[in-house]
């Protein structure tokens, strides 16, 4: 199949999604009235083919009613796959050089260092519709230049309240901590961990300390050196052991336990995203979102995260691909995907239409963040980050400092 993706190429039917890209994709002719992506139609068109998609069980309903609204704009079907959150990506490198994997997969933008250096997806070019997306998610999906990933979301962590036990919340987290205690809830703070560790949740926390999870260059381009080495992650670490001796961070508080506490009011805040909006307005909180107090005296910065959907480098189907892709970069998708999942649109024209106060709370938290690295060696990261922070929290560890520079070593030996 890689043999017939690139024969396409090099017949000039490239992967573009620019409205002046090559005439012979479909998209750039000119169809009948109504069978352009976006467009309204009266009937769904006839069967144009089908394209398969991976994604987690959290997109499926979303992904659902866009295939819906793809299938009558365009007639082309979307076959879609739901995996486990941790086997998309590693399924997808396993898979796609055997010829056995889906045409796209719906992931973050991190996944773009360890699927690029695979081979396993083909870099885009949106063109003239890349102005109409916003910077952090053109930024998210680019490594070395090339795009590799169509963005539809931007997000990011927050600090959620429960305005029924707190209403003004204190400018740092050990005075935050104090006030949970003091409303007699059962957790000060949830910050969700469970059996693999949560550096993800953590982050906020640990960048208020100083030490972001890689350094950055002059032109603010993550570079391969670990930021987190040195003094300010081990004054981190050892606030991490600060927080697990004071029954705020457990591995028995998973992210299905963080929601169901956070919902049965046995805690005034949480720190999560925006994907739990849906589920607390279901419960019926009243609640708010805004930035995560700052624990280490500087500003706490969440990862920006960026969902996006990729080609597979071996897909078959490039031209109804293409037009997918294509659809996915219309207001028409992303006011639906923003619908169905309450994140903020990728595309400037939907993001600007969206008036929702808890959304707004979760764009102040994220000011000040991290765009989540898409460089390779950010695959590098997660399993020994989580593991250092997880013997920290169930007390495995001999002491913080040991446990946080053994992670920097097997880190950098990884690297």
């Amino acid at each position: 199949m890689r043999k017939h993706f690139l024969a396409l190429a090099a017949a000039g039917l490239a992967l573009t999604l620019t409205a002046c890209g090559d005439s012979a994709t479909p998209e750039t002719s000119d169809p009948p009235a109504g069978d352009t992506p976006g467009t309204e139609t009266s009937a769904p068109m006839e069967d144009a083919g089908t394209l398969s998609i991976w994604m987690d069980e959290n997109r499926i309903d979303a992904f659902t009613a866009l295939g819906e609204n793809f299938k009558t704009a365009t007639g082309i079907s979307l076959d879609i796959i739901e995996k486990p959150t941790e086997d998309v990506k590693t399924d997808f490198i396993t898979q796609v050089p055997t010829g056995e994997g889906p045409d796209l997969i719906v992931g973050a933008n991190d996944w773009v260092g360890d699927l690029s250096n695979n081979g396993v997806i083909a870099p885009l070019e949106l063109g003239a519709k890349l102005d109409g997306m916003s910077e952090p998610a053109v930024k998210g999906f680019t490594l070395d230049g090339n795009l590799y990933g169509v963005p539809y979301a931007v997000e990011n962590l927050a600090l959620v309240r429960n305005n029924a036990l707190a209403t003004d919340t204190p400018a740092t987290f050990d005075e935050l901590i104090e006030q949970g205690k003091a409303s007699g809830a059962q957790f000060p703070v949830i910050i969700q961990q469970g059996d693999a560790g949560d550096a993800y949740h953590l982050y906020p926390i640990q960048t208020s300390f100083g030490a972001p999870v890689f350094t950055t260059d002059d032109s603010g381009e993550y570079t391969g050196e670990l930021g987190m080495a040195g003094e300010e992650g081990v004054a981190f670490a050892e606030y991490i052991k600060k927080l697990a001796d004071e029954g705020i961070l457990s591995a028995s508080i998973g992210g299905d336990q963080a929601n169901q506490a956070f919902m049965d009011g046995k805690s005034p805040y949480m720190i999560t995203g925006p994907w739990n909006i849906p589920a607390f307005e279901e419960a019926g909180l009243d609640f708010a979102a805004m930035p995560v107090p700052s624990a280490g005296g500087e500003p706490a910065r969440p990862f920006l995260g960026v969902q996006g959907v990729y080609l597979s480098s071996q897909s078959e189907q490039a031209l109804l691909a293409n037009q997918f892709l294509d659809y996915m970069a219309t207001a028409e998708a992303q006011d639906t995907l923003y619908e169905e999942s309450r994140r903020t649109p990728a595309l400037e024209e939907s993001a600007n239409a969206v008036d929702d106060p808890i959304l707004e709370g979760f764009g102040e938290a994220g000011v000040d963040g991290d765009p989540l690295p898409a460089i390779p060696e950010m695959g590098a990261v997660w399993t020994f980050w989580g593991a250092a922070e997880l013997s920290i929290v169930d007390g495995s560890a001999a002491d913080p400092a040991t446990a946080w520079n053994t992670m920097i070593t097997n880190i950098q030996g990884e690297i």
